[in-house]
């Protein structure tokens, strides 16, 4: 398939989709979100990516949602942007392979709905974040009311919404929106040391410990342990089990297959 405004590369073991709108800031509009869902589903499907990273190309990671596209919109219009919005990142957030948002730049709005539906987020400190909608009469629609409050706990969840303040990325690992901060110039080697430390473990492990790991919030602990534990037995049907603990006696590396 040939992509208007991503960029999708496989490189060794790991995939990256680059938002590629930078006359936009990366803005998410509809074209751009069926490109999102498209390229994710093509690293989901391709045998030797092991990790998917998602970053921008300028200076914004996605500086939220395409304004000039939603500003016509009738309740009808908006209502499915909206819901191809939460599609297209819950997708992303429930993909078996583990999703890194290598924030570069401007994540606001739905670049910041972008991030929360990644499983691990790295920023580089020049970052900026915030869900600025109530600004232009709307609130978030791609799952922004529900995943930051899940994410930094409610107060601040209202806080920012409320007010629709911009953050920098000191400020948001300081609330948890993001894991790390790093210098702009180390932030795409850091993000891909951490890649390629994730892609090197059981890969089936890896897989099962993000899907109990989402399930598992969204059910009470007693059901989410009953869950890790039918998981943790499901490890050693996958050979990779024996594998590594062997390796592991044998200190030597493990041949995952």
């Amino acid at each position: 398939m040939e992509f208007k405004n991503i960029i999708i590369e496989i490189k060794d073991d790991l995939g990256w989709i680059k938002m590629n709108r930078p006359q936009a800031m990366n803005a998410l509009n509809f074209e751009t979100l069926g490109e999102l869902h498209k390229a994710a589903e093509i690293l989901e499907k391709e045998d030797a990516v092991k990790v998917i990273i998602i970053t921008g190309e300028g200076k914004a990671f996605v500086a939220g949602a395409d304004i000039a596209q939603m500003k016509d919109m009738d309740a009808l219009g908006a209502r499915k942007f909206s819901l191809t919005g939460q599609s297209v990142f819950s997708y992303i957030e429930n993909l078996e392979k583990p999703v890194i948002a290598a924030i570069n730049g401007f994540a606001l709005g739905g670049g910041c709905e972008l991030a929360m539906s990644c499983d691990i987020r790295i920023a580089s400190e020049k970052a900026k974040f915030g869900q600025p909608e109530v600004g232009l009469g709307v609130i978030p629609g791609f799952a922004g009311t529900q995943r930051l409050a899940r994410i930094c706990g409610i107060g601040k969840a209202k806080e920012l919404i409320f007010t629709g303040d911009m953050i920098d990325a000191a400020a948001a690992e300081k609330i948890g929106l993001v894991d790390r901060v790093v210098p702009a110039e180390t932030l795409l080697a850091e993000v891909e040391k951490t890649a390629k430390k994730i892609a090197g473990n059981g890969p089936v492990a890896v897989r099962i410990a993000k899907t109990v790991i989402n399930r598992g919030l969204d059910s009470n602990l007693q059901t989410g342990t009953s869950l890790e534990a039918e998981a943790f037995g499901v490890c050693f049907s996958s050979g990779q089990a024996k594998e590594g603990m062997s390796a592991f006696l044998e200190k030597r590396k493990p041949g995952w297959k």
